[in-house]
């Protein structure tokens, strides 16, 4: 934004405190907001805050686009925020009915604030530590108000004395709509922020839901104390829960009825060999996923489950648009049901990564990508052990794939040419925008990789820097020629943002 606008909101914020400040008309607020955020000036966020003159602050409406915000300091900025509503609402319980900042904020969105798990920048804000400075906010409102209620007491003596404090007006506090992530090491904090539920000062409202290597019953008492209203993804991974772990948490998922995403990668559900308990599990597992209407995107990566889909899709009351099955160890029957599902016409994003495309799922999986030729924006088959003539067999299907947005082929062994061929074929899909290739198979060294001498752990790099280099050029140039500077070709399967769900 270079807005004359924006600009002259730039020099404003520069100055702390700002001039004039109880006398600034309410539409210079978000542009205030935005160029101090983006200008990383928390005094001057927490000043805002403290005479916010809307009912509602959204983070990502007032920033703008994640990519703004992901190139910017975030960490300062989004603490400032949250202690500037923390001190609003402890003034507010000290002196109710007191009005004189003039601050009307009832909702604080955070939502879509981007992940920094690996502290890319120093600055930077993950998930995990948003959670813990709203969990430590809410936990510190309420403990503030019990204080104020406490005091109430004492000075009112007598049995009228609590009566008299809890009948003192309430602030109407704030609600914080927020995406959590919870491990170990954070559970205690978020568990105790959620213990109020919605009589807090301080309310957290989850729209995505996180856990991590939790408790069976550490997972259930989180979700049971989420407000149900907001809850749009719930995300278990690296939890060993198999059949028995999922039949005891999927029941607490059907209170949330706006659930229209589930991540359950990681799970270890291995059906491969059926017996008469994993046949009862695999009913119970689609029992409990058809007990939730809003449901759209799954995800069952890492678990075997060779020719048990249709049976766990089958109680599934609407279609799913994402479906992520990355080495599941599926079978022809698997990918034939698919394709003859309601699900394949209304599939945008599909991930059948770490499968064997070279045998007997190439056949299947065409089938699959014909029904969902004219829904289908993501593709993943990375790690599918396909090499040129099975990339050739399908791509008169994936040209027909006319709204494809991603293409991800990183690990299979395809050559440059075939590359090259791929590429000239898929300049006509006028969506395409990423496409994640491997390293081209005629780029390795023709000698198997050797141990470097003295050292027991490393080894010599397997590719041909120089070869590699020159594909890399004539792939560029090919794009250069082509005139599609929308499109990116990249053999770096991490970092370039894939699409999610609720994007697409």
């Amino acid at each position: 934004t270079n807005s004359l606008l924006f600009l002259c909101a730039r020099r404003i914020v520069a100055h702390h405190p700002l001039p004039a400040f109880p006398d600034l008309p309410a539409h210079l607020y978000p542009i205030l907001f935005q160029a101090a955020f983006l200008d990383g000036r928390p005094l001057v966020l927490r000043d805002l805050v403290a005479a916010w003159p809307f009912p509602v602050l959204n983070f990502q409406r007032l920033v703008g686009r994640r990519e703004l915000l992901r190139d910017h300091p975030c960490k300062l900025c989004v603490q400032a925020v949250i202690l500037a509503v923390v001190a609003q609402l402890q003034r507010d319980l000290e002196e109710p009915g007191r009005d004189s900042s003039g601050c009307r904020l009832r909702v604080l969105d955070v939502t879509g604030v981007p992940d920094d798990p690996a502290g890319r920048a120093p600055d930077g804000m993950s998930v995990w530590s948003g959670t813990v400075a709203l969990a430590k906010a809410c936990v510190e409102v309420s403990k503030h108000q019990r204080e104020f209620q406490r005091r109430g007491s004492k000075r009112h003596k007598g049995r009228s004395g609590a009566a008299t404090a809890a009948a003192a007006p309430q602030p109407p506090g704030v609600d914080v709509h927020a995406d959590l992530f919870v491990n170990g090491t954070s559970f205690g904090i978020l568990r105790d922020a959620l213990q109020p539920g919605a009589g807090g000062p301080l309310r957290l409202k989850c729209r995505e839901f996180q856990a991590e290597k939790l408790s069976l019953a550490g997972i259930v008492s989180l979700l049971e104390s989420l407000d149900p209203s907001c809850v749009r993804r719930v995300d278990l991974r690296f939890r060993n829960l198999g059949l028995t772990g999922l039949s005891v948490i999927l029941p607490h998922l059907s209170r949330f009825p706006e659930l229209r995403s589930l991540k359950l990668q990681y799970s270890n559900v291995d059906v491969r060999r059926p017996t008469p308990e994993s046949a009862l599990g695999i009913r119970c597992l689609a029992v409990q996923l058809g007990m939730l209407p809003s449901l759209r995107e799954l995800n069952l990566g890492s678990s075997r489950l060779s020719g048990n889909l249709r049976q766990i899709l089958s109680d599934l009351q609407a279609p799913l648009e994402s479906l992520e099955l990355a080495f599941c160890s599926l079978l022809p029957a698997d990918l034939a049901f698919l394709s003859q599902s309601f699900h394949a016409p209304a599939l945008k994003r599909l991930d059948l990564s770490g499968h064997d495309l070279s045998r007997s799922l190439l056949e299947p999986l065409r089938l699959l990508l014909e029904e969902t030729s004219a829904s289908l924006l993501h593709l993943a088959l990375m790690e599918c052990r396909m090499a040129d003539s099975h990339l050739d067999t399908l791509l008169p299907t994936l040209r027909r794939c006319s709204r494809l947005r991603f293409l991800g082929l990183y690990g299979n062994s395809l050559s440059t040419a075939a590359l090259k061929d791929l590429l000239q074929k898929t300049l006509e899909l006028p969506e395409l925008r990423l496409v994640v290739y491997p390293f081209p198979l005629d780029c390795y060294k023709p000698e198997p990789p050797r141990r470097i001498p003295g050292s027991r752990r490393l080894y010599e790099d397997p590719m041909d820097g120089a070869r590699l280099a020159a594909a890399s050029r004539e792939i560029s140039q090919m794009l250069r020629n082509s005139g599609r500077t929308d499109l990116v070709w990249t053999h770096n399967p991490y970092g370039h943002g894939e699409l999610d769900y609720f994007s697409l």
